[in-house]
């Protein structure tokens, strides 16, 4: 599929940043756009931005990490545009950064519900009702370019973007039998909030332990990197251009090529070790299994 016009788009987190800029190239080619977002305020004004422009949209509070706010996210979708033909997984949160001894625990909780379960009850929610209308659709899972290779001092949040990437992997083969199209973005920094994190943290997952100067300084360091990022309003043309022509894996900045092919020359090295143990030699020539 590659004609957007009269579809109908749900996206988590689209209040602002990547979410805002992919709700607002999806709408310039047609489509009727749903923003679930967490923050009211911010929700109301996007809703406004969007009907300004022209874009039929529909503003939902929800918070991604409750299944049952899901189910009555796509229930008002469909309620509103009839059918959901894609879903735009993009709620996430930065997390606190720190030594692996010094995360907490209920950071690990904040940012392993909201980056990673949100991504699955999202999507175990809305793909039964893009299946239901028998047209195909999209599935856009927002990772990072920390799902791609380790980043230090950000453990939880680098586990979760490896994970939806994996996930992002194994849904594409699955839900192409549904004419469903699976991509998951990956972008470097860009000029948005997600430093912020904290201002939508949710009660359950208040941190037990004050704010340190080392906080403080990776916070500030983190908000010069961030400032100097890519301007918001590229990624989701990028995103529209990339989804257009099919690609699962969807890069906003070319120049991280060579981090990613360090981290896959150091694996294929290791698998050349592998090959010449004599322990595995059994194995070598062995067919593959479980991966096609």
């Amino acid at each position: 599929m590659t004609d957007f016009r009269d579809k109908t788009a749900v996206i988590s987190g689209g209040a602002e940043g990547i979410g805002f800029s992919i709700a607002q190239a999806l709408g310039a080619q047609g489509m009727n756009i749903v923003l679930g977002d967490i923050d009211p305020a911010q929700l109301d004004k996007a809703v406004a931005s969007l009907t300004e422009q022209g874009v039929p949209a529909l503003g939902v509070v929800m918070d991604v990490t409750r299944p049952e706010q899901w189910q009555q996210l796509g229930q008002r979708s469909v309620d509103r545009f009839g059918s959901i033909h894609m879903l735009v997984n993009n709620a996430g949160v930065g997390g606190g950064t720190g030594t692996v001894e010094q995360i907490d625990e209920r950071d690990w909780r904040w940012v392993l519900d909201v980056n990673l379960m949100g991504v699955i009850y999202g999507t175990q929610t809305l793909i039964p009702l893009i299946k239901q209308h028998g047209e195909g659709g999209w599935l856009i899972n927002v990772a990072s370019m920390a799902g791609m290779a380790g980043v230090p001092y950000a453990g939880a949040y680098t586990a979760t973007k490896t994970a939806v990437v994996g996930m992002s992997e194994s849904w594409f083969a699955e839900l192409q039998l549904h004419n469903i199209q699976v991509s998951v973005l990956c972008p470097a920094f860009v000029k948005t909030r997600i430093n912020l994190s904290e201002r939508n943290r949710q009660s359950d997952y208040q941190r037990q332990q004050q704010e340190t100067e080392q906080d403080v300084a990776m916070a500030a360091r983190m908000q010069a990197i961030v400032d100097n990022g890519l301007a918001v309003d590229v990624v989701g043309q990028r995103v529209v251009e990339a989804v257009g022509q099919g690609e699962l894996y969807i890069f906003t900045h070319p120049n991280y090529r060579q981090v990613v092919q360090q981290r896959y020359q150091a694996i294929d090295e290791a698998f050349a070790r592998a090959a010449y143990s004599p322990l595995l030699a059994s194995v070598v020539d062995e067919e593959i299994v479980g991966f096609t």
